[in-house]
């Protein structure tokens, strides 16, 4: 590996970082933040478990949900080694090839769930502005097309990432300021001029977020006009319920991915602290809050979960009842 002025256009290691100037502390914040992750696993697991057993649910709704629980699932698997192992193990160094793979799935699970919100909108605007075309337009080869067209785009879009990253000069060992690798995040602070690779990642930061929120901000400006034409109060009060859902989804999940770039990006003066707080918030509040919202406000996932514990139940009872009368 050559380096001159200490400097290396492939780094050995970078250093992540879980909470700077809380180290001491990170045992005890690691009981938390592993509550969180087991939280995530289990209640998207559970969610695609739920859609994929029961016939009910075999609906375009819930079809864009499992795929919104497999994107958030995928996202948590993807950080969690790294994130327990700062925090158990002061495991802080990663290679420059891990880091880039790192970086790509969790860029392309966040945008996948971006673009899984902009199609719930869809399916939202279909169910309640157009509800007499909603059966023939979502059909099960249509679902199929739009997962696979918005996987597609994830992938067109975020593989030209690594590889900006290779013409970088970087420090020998940076540090990062997330206990996982952030496009923002590793392009701060390089020797060589990273403006090539802060404009691409700004520019797919506002082209795929950016189309898909505006697409669910004019999707919400139709149903609303939709709703507010419907003249029954109950009728208006059922088609927004439906609704509710999706809206906390949206807020949960831009929010804290809208700060946590502009941070980087325009907010250099940050503490250090504050982006890393944001960073875990942007990771976990998305998985851990999408099934604990769809499962207290959607009915029918409710009772199809209450349904298999309680069959679940049951079975164990009659094996147990089964193993006390061989003995």
């Amino acid at each position: 590996m050559m380096i001159f002025n200490n400097t290396t256009s492939f780094p050995s290691t970078f250093l992540l970082t879980a909470f700077p100037g809380l180290e001491l502390a990170h045992v005890w914040i690691s009981i938390p933040v592993c509550c969180l992750y087991i939280i995530a696993l289990l209640g998207n697991s559970m969610i695609l478990f739920v859609i994929s057993v029961e016939q009910r649910l075999h609906k375009p709704m819930y079809y864009f949900l499992f795929m919104l629980s497999a994107a958030d699932l995928c996202l948590t698997i993807t950080t969690l080694p790294t994130v327990l192992g700062v925090l158990w193990f002061h495991a802080r160094e990663i290679s420059f090839k891990a880091c880039l793979i790192q970086m790509f799935f969790v860029h392309a699970f966040s945008f996948l769930e971006s673009s899984v919100l902009a199609v719930m909108a869809f399916d939202r605007f279909m169910a309640i502005c157009n509800p007499l075309k909603y059966a023939t337009v979502l059909k099960d080869r249509m679902i199929m097309v739009i997962g696979l067209f918005i996987c597609v785009r994830q992938l067109i879009f975020i593989f030209p990432i690594p590889l900006a990253l290779k013409s970088v000069s970087f420090q020998e060992r940076k540090e990062l300021s997330h206990p996982f690798c952030y496009h923002p995040d590793i392009i701060r602070d390089t020797y060589s001029n990273p403006w090539i690779n802060s404009f691409l990642g700004l520019f797919l930061q506002l082209y795929m977020t950016g189309t898909d929120l505006l697409f669910i901000l004019v999707s919400y400006v139709l149903i609303i006009r939709a709703v507010l034409s419907i003249v029954a109060p109950k009728k208006q009060k059922k088609a927004l319920n439906t609704c509710v859902c999706h809206i906390c989804a949206v807020t949960i999940f831009y929010v804290p991915m809208i700060s946590l770039s502009f941070t980087h990006r325009l907010l250099s003066s940050t503490p250090r602290v504050i982006c890393s707080i944001l960073a875990n918030v942007y990771l976990l509040l998305p998985p851990v809050l999408n099934p604990v919202i769809y499962s207290l406000k959607t009915r029918t996932i409710r009772q199809a979960m209450l349904q298999l514990l309680q069959t679940k139940g049951s079975w164990s009872r009659n094996v147990r009842g089964l193993r006390g009368s061989l003995d």
